[in-house]
């Protein structure tokens, strides 16, 4: 770690902490009247402003205390993006417990890992979750209460868990005003859970500086204001919607929770994003590709000028990015982060104005990259052997970050931290080169890139470029084991058409962004392709399930 040298004392009041009630605080005393869009039990719509989710926060954190929670608790969330979720956010750290973040998509067994190892006590679930609370609770052995949360009456329901109570009941008797206290701003204000393919997850403990400095940074990386419309697609239940929910009432911007969907059908989300006139959004492209879809449907094209479609978990196509802005305006930003950086790293937020000699084309690929990184944020890349390699655009390394929001170490976990931190920086896992404009471009994870020949062989480029072939629903590339060439691509396909596409017209797609000996010998289509349990293309089962194609190659 870097020595720290300390100068002379300032007078600033350095004593004052940073705390996430803070930020609610201020944005209802300066915007009490700001509206909150969430969806309803019957699936329409409803408002609510900032000082009424406010007070409905204070008599959360009245129901949290009274059922014994205090600091340094662990309460667990089992929600959509609900506006008892977003109350949450806010009543269960401004106690100084710790918000658990449970992912809805992780199978009961490792939700009940997660539940047990972060000590969760107190579990608040939706009554639509109830299923998922039921296969959970012998998994979570040790959960006191479970709180359902929901709008029916409570006699019609039947929550078929131990020591349930019911959370409308209690607010109804709580008092309407709270005196936060003031919390050590080093405290964990919430724990999110990685959801890698291999071990078991690892927790990841947020701090309220962390937050508090993330907003900030967010908030400015993504020119966010009170004249904004905030939609929190990402879900509310991992990687805290990439920190929107809080940059959102930073900037005091109205915000929009649309509660419960599926990527199948954004049709909700595109209607409301017209009616709301949304201006930032989240998601990924398995999100955004099929709200375009719809678009293109319609009789005519929104206009989304002013939106900013923040996208992450991988590159998005450049095809899309290009139809999203031309069908609607929209600009669709590519973003970089996980679980371990809280998560905003870098942020590709409107083009360098230095960057005017780049041609139209050239402009377009640079969207490409992750972006420039936040303020805050140091980047390295290294090769194998750690030695630090420079920012040519041509140099490609592991990326490793540090700042004061990004993970130091995980939680209650024996692991040789040399494994994934080193000299306080996190070991991202991903490839990456740094350009001399600054501008970071991931080209693939260690474990996916493809080595053929002693050379890398970049399976997100080659996907994207093949996803801009007309007959390409999605595409994967895994490297697959080679007698003689240690590794070759194999690409693993869905057609548009349900009609196999075959490697003459795969390699006429990748001519001139691929050399000869780069192209994929193996064109595999499928109906669907794995994923995990955050949408990632889950390449572990294609390695696993397609590992003897070279087999008996000579």
């Amino acid at each position: 770690m870097t020595d720290i040298i300390r100068g002379l004392p300032s007078t600033h009041g350095d004593s004052y902490q940073l705390n996430t009630t803070t930020l609610l605080r201020h944005a209802v005393r300066t915007f009490p009247e700001q509206e909150i869009v969430y969806r309803a039990p019957d699936g329409g719509w409803d408002r609510y402003t900032y000082a009424d989710a406010y007070t409905r926060t204070q008599q959360a954190a009245h129901v949290l205390t009274g059922l014994g929670v205090g600091p340094a608790d662990v309460v667990g969330i089992l929600d959509w993006n609900s506006k008892r979720h977003f109350e949450l956010y806010w009543a269960i750290p401004g106690i100084a417990a710790v918000m658990l973040q449970m992912n809805l998509r992780l199978a009961p067994e490792d939700l009940g890992y997660v539940t047990t190892h972060s000590g969760a006590s107190v579990v608040l679930v939706a009554e639509s979750l109830l299923p998922v609370a039921r296969e959970l609770a012998p998994h979570a052995s040790g959960v006191l209460k479970w709180v359902v949360m929901s709008d029916e009456p409570s006699s019609d329901i039947d929550p078929g868990l131990p020591n349930a109570v019911f959370f409308e009941d209690l607010m109804a008797q709580a008092e309407v005003s709270f005196d936060w206290p003031v919390i050590d701003e080093t405290s964990a204000y919430s724990a999110c859970y990685t959801t890698g393919t291999t071990g078991r997850p690892k927790g990841v403990y947020y701090s309220h500086r962390g937050i508090y400095l993330h907003t900030m940074a967010q908030a400015a990386a993504l020119r966010m204001g009170s004249d904004d419309t905030v939609m929190l697609i990402t879900p509310m239940f991992h990687g805290q919607s990439w920190g929107l929910p809080q940059s959102a009432v930073y900037a005091q911007a109205k915000v929009v929770l649309p509660g419960r969907y599926v990527a199948e059908d954004t049709s909700d989300l595109v209607d409301a994003m017209i009616a709301e006139q949304v201006t930032v959004a989240n998601g990924a492209p398995a999100i955004f590709g099929p709200m375009l879809d719809y678009i293109k449907m319609l009789d005519e094209a929104p206009d989304l000028h002013r939106a900013r479609l923040l996208c992450g978990a991988t590159e998005p196509p450049l095809t899309m990015m290009r139809e999203f802005y031309d069908l609607t305006g929209a600009d669709i930003i590519h973003a970089y982060g996980a679980t371990e950086t809280t998560p905003f790293v870098a942020v590709n937020a409107g083009m360098k104005p230095t960057l005017t000699g780049l041609t139209h084309e050239e402009r377009w690929d640079l969207k490409r990259c992750q972006g420039l990184p936040v303020n805050g944020i140091d980047l390295r890349i290294v090769d194998p052997d750690g030695a630090e390699l420079p920012h040519d655009g041509v140099a490609e390394g592991e990326l490793l970050i540090r700042g004061p929001w990004i993970t130091e170490r995980y939680h209650d976990l024996d692991d040789a931290p040399g494994e994934r931190f080193v000299d306080g920086f996190w070991r991202s896992g991903d490839v990456a080169t740094i350009h001399p404009n600054g501008y970071l471009k991931v080209v693939d994870r260690l474990k996916d890139v493809v080595k053929s020949g002693g050379e890398w062989i970049s399976s997100i480029d080659m996907e994207n470029a093949l996803v801009a072939h007309p007959r390409v629903a999605e595409a994967a590339v895994i490297g697959v084991a080679h007698p003689k060439w240690q590794e070759r691509p194999v690409v693993v396909l869905v057609s548009a058409d349900g009609e196999d596409i075959s490697p003459a017209e795969v390699h006429e797609q990748l001519a001139g962004k691929f050399a000869k000996w780069q192209l994929p010998d193996t064109v595999i289509r499928v109906d669907a392709l794995p994923r995990t349990s955050v949408g990632k293309l889950d390449k572990k089962v294609m390695r696993s399930q397609y590992a003897d194609v070279y087999r008996d190659v000579q």
